[in-house]
């Protein structure tokens, strides 16, 4: 996707976050992040925004930006403010902004773009599991979130998706072309997009359900499972993307 096209959404999916916060109230529980309310949910991207801001606008070599402090008062403004100055900032940057990244991009700023659209996006589901709704995203958006994940976040080094034995998952969506065959060993995953590749147990979905499922915000019966479901088990189990 194009940075234009992501930072639309970015605008789009936290207007949304910011309604669904507003109509469920800051106390309401969220199912989808447990321990959580919405203002823990709210403060939690509030600060994201304002940190991913200030690498594009005042760009450095490692991730050392302290985060914001968020309001006890005025919550969702605060939240409306930052989500605005992130966008800005993006619409604004320039293409050769030199920033420090943490997943393969063809620049930072695309690489700021797209993590904070697919960040928001999630947290936008979470934000209507509290007023009890769940989104639907468009498809190409959608399908670029999957691979954001499975060909950014879990080619990397680290994390607990391992293990002893190796594990294979195939993962194709109805409404794109794209297949990601994953093997999970005792060093982490191995990721390819052979078609043809032979897996334990596959997954299908259209994008928007596969999207929230592989970010473990949909149950499995909102995907089609195929074959062996301890490997589902030890997805849903240890597929899980840290924040400090």
């Amino acid at each position: 996707m194009q940075r234009s096209d992501l930072v639309a959404e970015l605008e789009r999916q936290g207007q949304a976050l910011g309604s669904a916060a507003a109509h469920a109230g800051v106390d309401a529980d969220v199912p989808t992040c447990p321990t959580w309310t919405v203002a823990d949910l709210v403060a939690h991207i509030g600060k994201v925004h304002r940190w991913a801001t200030s690498h594009i606008r005042e760009p450095v070599k490692t991730g050392q930006h302290s985060l914001a402090k968020a309001p006890k008062q005025g919550l969702l403004d605060w939240y409306a403010e930052g989500h605005v100055a992130l966008v800005d900032a993006l619409r604004q940057a320039p293409a050769d902004v030199k920033s420090w990244t943490f997943l393969p991009a063809p620049s930072p700023v695309e690489f700021w773009a797209r993590r904070q659209a697919h960040e928001t996006a999630i947290h936008r589901a979470d934000a209507d599991s509290a007023r009890g709704a769940r989104p639907d995203y468009d498809p190409g958006f959608a399908a670029d979130g999957v691979a954001e994940l499975i060909d950014g976040f879990f080619t990397r080094n680290g994390g607990s998706l391992r293990s002893e034995e190796a594990r294979t998952l195939l993962v194709r969506l109805d409404d794109d072309d794209r297949v990601w065959h994953i093997t999970i060993g005792p060093e982490g995953r191995e990721i390819s997009h052979d078609r043809a590749g032979v897996a334990e147990a596959e997954i299908r979905a259209p994008s928007s359900h596969m999207y929230l499922f592989l970010w473990n915000r949909l149950p499995r019966d909102a995907v089609q499972v195929s074959g062996d479901e301890s490997v589902l088990d030890l997805w849903q189990e240890k597929a899980q993307i840290r924040w400090r």
